[in-house]
């Protein structure tokens, strides 16, 4: 995996690797089993999920910039890349522990909340890694492709999960559906994923040669590095305000990734089953349209268009899938959506690689991850106090909406250089 389209590949693979943690226990498994089967109802369930939410943004937030200029100032992306993949794997992993039942409400939440630290500073250094496969007139191309790979790998995972450990009954392999071990297994299954698929990125794109600073210079010389495109950002208007406008609808996006399902569990009776076969089909419409965006950014409508064009959709989507009652619309809205949440996240990932300097590409991407994670908690923390003191699940997910809206206002007013 020497050549170009090696290291292309790998990288994209690792996508299709880390993909299957969002898909099957931030979305549509784990976090459906939480609220079903762990937490005391599924109201109290989402209230519970979005605290841990709220908690692991507050620390990603604090820890992806400064790690970010470490990796910048150190050289030694891969290896921090492949620590936060350990982290991410072994605490997905330990998820198995969780039985039924309320008294595995806080190992559960501690669980998938470290999991996510883990996962969410893991893609600092993935992304970073990005204008080192691609040239900038292909960036739009090669993270499209990626995301969409991204989502194949989610959709083959799913698929892996419902065929062979949730809907067999008996279980081939001697699951225990009354203590819902098939479920739990889905776990066991992401880490060995991620294990599995995660690391020829670690082989095709090494760090830089020796000599390397020590990790106390690299630490000194980071964090005096993101201190100074901290003060930096006044003089840099486009960056600030993609980070600005980011910082909001990235927030919405992530709130409704990680509460889609439990919605759709808790308002519209959905199985594991159904969960599971809604997550596949949702898979399949956002990989399509991750793949096909990719060659529309790059050729027609540049990263930022595509991101309006998205953030647009998803809205008037969001705004009909709260509202509606049967699951039949339910179903057909929610897939419609999914056409635009891969581009969404994807054109963002372009934009920031073609404005950030390549010497500083790690740190400008920690302050990315920064800019998705810094209100992080608001998104979930709004979701969860709006459906404790409602009761209600829809009116919680309509908060998703305005951070969507507010986003996207502020993205509109930029604009970058031609190409990006």
């Amino acid at each position: 995996m020497t050549g170009t389209r090696g290291k292309v590949f790998a990288w994209a693979l690792y996508d299709w690797a880390n993909s299957a943690f969002p898909t099957v226990v931030s979305t549509f498994v784990i976090a459906t089993y939480f609220t079903q089967g762990i937490a005391a109802d599924p109201v109290t369930g989402q209230a519970q999920w979005g605290w841990m939410q709220a908690l692991a943004g507050i620390a990603i937030a604090v820890l992806s910039p400064a790690l970010g200029a470490v990796a910048d100032a150190g050289g030694r992306r891969r290896f921090m890349l492949l620590c936060c993949t350990a982290v991410t794997a072994l605490a997905t992993g330990l998820i198995w522990f969780a039985t039924p039942g309320p008294s595995s409400t806080l190992w559960a939440l501690f669980c998938v909340g470290i999991a996510t630290v883990g996962f969410e500073l893991g893609t600092v250094f993935y992304n970073a890694m990005l204008p080192g496969v691609a040239p900038p007139e292909k960036l739009g191309r090669v993270s499209g492709l990626a995301w969409g790979l991204g989502y194949a790998g989610g959709l083959a995972c799913l698929l892996v999960a419902l065929f062979v450990l949730v809907r067999p009954d008996p279980s081939p392999l001697g699951l225990d559906h009354a203590a819902a071990e098939h479920v739990r297994a889905t776990a066991l299954l992401v880490a060995i994923w991620l294990i599995g698929f995660g690391w020829p990125v670690l082989l095709a794109l090494p760090d830089p040669p020796p000599p390397r600073p020590a990790w106390g210079a690299a630490i000194r010389g980071g964090l005096a590095e993101i201190a100074r495109l901290l003060r930096g950002l006044p003089r840099s208007p486009v960056i600030g305000r993609f980070l600005l406008a980011r910082l909001f609808y990235t927030d919405g996006l992530n709130t409704l990734f990680a509460f889609g399902a439990i919605f759709a569990a808790g308002q519209f009776g959905m199985t594991f089953e159904e969960i599971l076969l809604f997550g596949i089909a949702l898979n399949v419409t956002a990989g399509l349209g991750a793949a096909a965006a990719g060659l529309l950014e790059d050729r027609l409508l540049g990263a930022r268009n595509t991101v309006l064009l998205s953030l647009a959709a998803i809205i008037g989507l969001g705004t009909a899938l709260v509202l509606v009652d049967s699951k039949a619309a339910f179903w057909g809205l929610a897939l419609a959506l999914g056409l635009f949440m891969g581009p969404a996240q994807s054109a963002s990932r372009s934009l920031m690689a073609a404005l950030a300097p390549p010497e500083e590409v790690a740190a400008h991407f920690g302050l990315f991850a920064l800019s998705g994670r810094i209100t992080g908690f608001m998104g979930p923390a709004m979701l969860a106090a709006v459906t404790a003191a409602t009761g209600s699940q829809r009116a919680g997910m309509a908060t998703v909406l305005g951070f969507l809206a507010l986003g996207a206002v502020i993205l509109f007013t930029i604009r970058p250089r031609r190409g990006a």
